[in-house]
């Protein structure tokens, strides 16, 4: 054991040193005084969720749920995908024509690394941020598919847009407290920086992000 870990271990240990040994983490509360929510009209959520995905780097368009087939279409175009990968849960209305389709049951890394893309739902979105909260469950997929391709396109609906982070969390904490499942946040794509500030997209995830942001109704406009 290192020495800097025996020295953090020792003063957790001396930290609990009061705390009965019976007592459970619900027994105490803690406080909340942060803010949970934000009341934000979705004329100025989604429209906020955009500008942040863009300064991030990331490709964003607005789309009807009928036309969300083309719009993927038009995406893998402009990219030059010809396959994806897509969770089981992928509702079919999602499903573009003309690109190789492959569900994942289970495919390998190296499977995975085969094909151009990712075509994925989330769980929500966190408009603040312009986070991407995907939790592993129905179209937000197995986190490995939306960590290995290159490309990821992820369909958003202007209902799962919230503006900050504890609504977030507060939407998801089903997903971890009754499933167990793993919770992966994405915000823009995947992209570090060396020493001399050289920035590298694609070292731990996908190096583009395409988000399709998906309305029932078509945009009102002035006239």
């Amino acid at each position: 054991m290192s020495e800097a870990r025996e020295q953090i271990l020792a003063r957790i240990r001396s930290a609990l040193g009061d705390v009965p040994s019976d007592e459970q983490p619900g027994d105490v509360a803690a406080p909340r005084e942060y803010r949970r929510g934000v009341a934000m009209e979705p004329s100025t959520l989604v429209p906020r969720f955009e500008e942040r995905l863009r300064d991030y780097g990331a490709g964003c368009d607005r789309t009807l749920s009928s036309d969300l087939a083309d719009a993927v279409i038009g995406v893998c175009a402009e990219l030059g995908l010809r396959s994806l990968v897509i969770p089981p849960d992928v509702p079919a209305g999602w499903r573009p024509d003309g690109v190789a389709l492959r569900e994942d049951h289970g495919l390998s890394t190296a499977e995975l690394d085969e094909v151009d893309g990712v075509l994925s739902g989330c769980a929500v979105a966190i408009a603040e941020t312009g986070t991407l909260v995907l939790d592993g469950r129905g179209a937000s997929g197995r986190r490995a598919i939306t960590l290995v391709p290159d490309h990821h396109i992820c369909v958003v609906t202007v209902d799962q847009v919230v503006a900050i982070v504890p609504e977030g969390i507060a939407r998801v904490a089903p997903s971890v407290l009754e499933h167990r499942s793993p919770i992966t946040f994405v915000s823009g794509p995947s992209a570090t920086s060396d020493i001399e500030l050289n920035r590298v997209e694609g070292v731990h995830g996908p190096r583009h992000l395409h988000v399709l942001i998906v309305s029932d109704e078509a945009e009102p406009t002035d006239d």
